[in-house]
């Protein structure tokens, strides 16, 4: 394929098999506007899927909830690695810092229920006290789910405007 040269006439450009790119370059999503995050099974991501792998899902879903958040509501500052590696590594500062994230966590679910035009009911003391006996990822599970339930059936990752 040979491409045009400099100064023939954009006719001849194109009868050449050659059509230009448009640009790749993805605008900012606006402030009111964010990607839907995936609704779970709240027992399944509490109970089912960690059991299943062996405590790995755990991490996975710490991660991507995050993720979500910081995906849904740009607001939210996107901590998902920081989330995670204060996990594998919250030994080294004795697990404060797990138990600073699971309680930012609360903080940050909250914040997306505000984004969504809801009431906010998430409470990072309440997922640490039901952390300590085992049900913090299902209290959270059941918060994050009250969001996507907002939306109905909109499937995860695609646009949905923020009421606040």
């Amino acid at each position: 394929m040979s491409y045009p040269q400099q100064g023939q006439g954009q006719q001849q450009a194109y009868q050449g098999g050659y059509s230009p790119a448009p640009a790749q370059h993805q605008a900012p999503a606006a402030v009111g506007t964010g990607l839907n995050m995936k609704r779970r099974n709240p027992v399944g991501a509490w109970l089912g899927l960690p059991i299943i792998t062996f405590g790995i899902y755990g991490l996975v879903w710490f991660f991507k909830v995050h993720d979500e958040l910081h995906q849904y509501d740009r607001r939210i500052d996107n901590a998902a690695t920081n989330a995670l590696l204060s996990m594998l590594f919250g030994g080294i500062t004795l697990g404060i810092w797990p138990l600073v994230m699971w309680v930012k966590l609360g903080g940050r679910i909250a914040q997306a229920q505000r984004a969504a035009g809801l009431q906010p009911s998430c409470s990072g003391g309440m997922g640490f006290l039901l952390g300590i006996f085992g049900f913090g990822v299902l209290y959270y599970q059941l918060q994050l789910n009250k969001v996507t339930d907002r939306y109905g059936d909109t499937p995860a990752a695609q646009q949905v405007s923020l009421a606040a």
